[in-house]
């Protein structure tokens, strides 16, 4: 069975540390951990491979090499391309509504402004594909949100986000693994 786990950003070091592109911060963690390198594949996207579970589950990483309201196409060519339907497709993203460092899981669902799933629900034709929702908090006072999510974590923030990228891939693991309620018991907060 394939899965494709897509981690929305931002291309480019400019954007890279930034809280918009915490979903591509987990992707990397999942290529260390199983110690794969990315290359770069017809649809736009860099991508990576490894297999879970004695090869039951194979796992395609992906990070789009667009910006993120132009995420969805490169997306929908590469679940094409390897045959995935929305069913099997992990989105990871930064959500404002949910504290920093927090994570939640769900299957389907609204966009919440979020642009990245816009453009992907719109290119799928719905919203039916998994999120991992990784909490990075609104900003203080009058911060306008979009120029919140384009900025670096906090000098505090950055002393936890080690191990908050680190969960985010025990989370996509047991999503795959263990399935969306076992994930939603042991990892939601």
């Amino acid at each position: 069975m394939t899965w494709l786990v897509v981690g929305l950003g931002n291309p480019g070091e400019k954007y890279a540390a930034t809280r918009h592109n915490i979903g591509q911060m987990v992707i990397d963690e999942l290529a260390n951990r199983h110690s794969i390198k990315f290359s770069t594949h017809k649809s736009r996207n860099d991508i990576a491979a490894f297999k879970l579970e004695a090869g039951t589950h194979s796992v395609i990483l992906a990070k789009s090499k667009s910006y993120m309201n132009e995420t969805g196409g490169p997306i929908k060519a590469l679940a094409s391309f390897y045959s995935v339907e929305p069913a099997k497709i992990i989105a990871l993203h930064d959500e404002l509504d949910i504290p920093f460092a927090a994570i939640r899981t769900k299957f389907a669902g609204g966009d919440n402004g979020h642009n990245g799933l816009k453009s992907m629900t719109s290119s799928f034709g719905g919203p039916d594909y998994f999120r991992v929702r990784l909490g990075i908090g609104r900003p203080m006072g009058q911060q306008d949100p979009a120029d919140f999510v384009l900025k670096a974590f906090s000098k505090v923030e950055q002393k936890d986000l080690a191990e908050f990228v680190v969960r985010g891939a025990d989370v996509v693991e047991s999503l795959i693994t263990k399935g969306l309620e076992a994930t939603q018991s042991a990892y939601n907060s």
